[in-house]
């Protein structure tokens, strides 16, 4: 999977060079989509896709709520980090697509003391590049168990098999 220039170097900037201000950007460019009517009247919680407390050691940040947070505040929404890893996951740069399923297959739980419900709610997921969908597919899993009625799914950047 191959992410074309410039957003392979957005992408990279972000995650390990620790340009966080490029988050900033890339959740602009998000608010500028034009969403379905009923996500737009019905999606007011935006939440970003969970890393490893490792993962924030190293980089200081989680680009996914960075992306999230810019995105929900152009937009008027609120931006809720209910989501965690229940334990870290190898690194899916390498991974081919079954791998990445099972690689991220329950991580992600709702955060037990998490004052914002999901119950009902229909939520804007957030993530920086979608390849597989292993990821996200993940999250959402742990977001319907919670009680969530629907979920979008918005990612800056889409990985494409083979360079295409």
């Amino acid at each position: 999977m191959v992410l074309q220039p410039p957003a392979d170097r957005i992408v990279y900037a972000l995650k390990y060079d620790g340009w966080e201000a490029l988050g900033r950007f890339m959740g602009e460019a998000l608010a500028r989509l034009a969403l379905p009517p009923d996500v737009e009247r019905e999606a007011t919680l935006v939440v970003p896709v969970a890393t490893t407390p490792a993962r924030l050691r190293q980089r200081g940040y989680n680009q996914a709520q960075v992306i999230a947070r810019a995105y929900a505040a152009i937009t008027g929404r609120r931006c809720v980090a209910v989501l965690e890893r229940t334990r870290g996951s190898e690194t899916q740069v390498s991974l081919q697509p079954a791998d990445r399923i099972a690689n991220v297959a329950g991580v992600f739980r709702v955060r037990a003391d998490t004052p914002t419900s999901v119950d009902g709610a229909h939520l804007i997921l957030v993530d920086d590049v979608l390849t597989t969908g292993a990821t996200v597919l993940a999250a959402a899993g742990a977001l319907r168990a919670a009680g969530a009625r629907a979920i979008t799914v918005l990612t800056f950047a889409r990985a494409l098999p083979g360079g295409e």
